[in-house]
């Protein structure tokens, strides 16, 4: 049986809810790499973004998601810019383990976020700051998956279903 599936993709494609129920599907363990990151600086992403800069964040972010990568067994969600960092792409990429592209368009996305304060990367203009994110990071989400499932017009559970069925058939 699987001990570890990693989820990547954008802000909206739904990879905590996803992650909850894909774990609880599996019977397995979760973790967030962005509530790790909070928990440990006792700050919320958005505040590290104002406070100490994207660049701190980043840096935080892949001492945080290497560290995952390395001793969590179960469910784990990154946050969407994670993947994009090549420490961590070099991890994802000699994995052993399934990584799953969650995609989802723009309209579901704006829907599910709301494109909202708490995403620092979407505060200016954030329709087209995310069509941005996107083309910037689809290709690298692409390349890293293992999987690609579209949460696009699904509540989390039925893609958690997709996802656990897909594995289950490749074991």
């Amino acid at each position: 049986m699987l001990k570890k599936i990693v989820l990547i993709g954008p802000p909206g494609a739904g990879k905590s809810s996803i992650g909850k129920s894909l774990a609880k599907e599996l019977n397995l363990n979760f973790i967030d790499s962005d509530s790790e990151i909070e928990k440990i600086s006792h700050k919320k992403i958005s505040e590290i973004f104002i406070e100490d800069g994207e660049p701190a964040f980043r840096l935080l972010e892949v001492d945080v998601v290497r560290r995952v990568l390395a001793d969590f067994d179960g469910v784990i969600s990154l946050g969407g810019g994670a993947p994009i960092n090549p420490e961590i792409q070099e991890v994802l990429g000699g994995a052993d383990y399934p990584v799953v592209f969650i995609d989802v368009s723009i309209a579901q996305a704006a829907i599910r976020i709301g494109f909202n304060k708490d995403r620092p990367l979407l505060l200016v203009n954030p329709r087209q700051q995310w069509i941005s994110l996107m083309n910037d990071r689809r290709p690298i989400y692409e390349k890293l998956a293992s999987q690609t499932i579209s949460s696009d017009n699904q509540k989390p559970h039925e893609v958690a279903k997709q996802i656990s069925d897909k594995l289950k058939a490749t074991l």
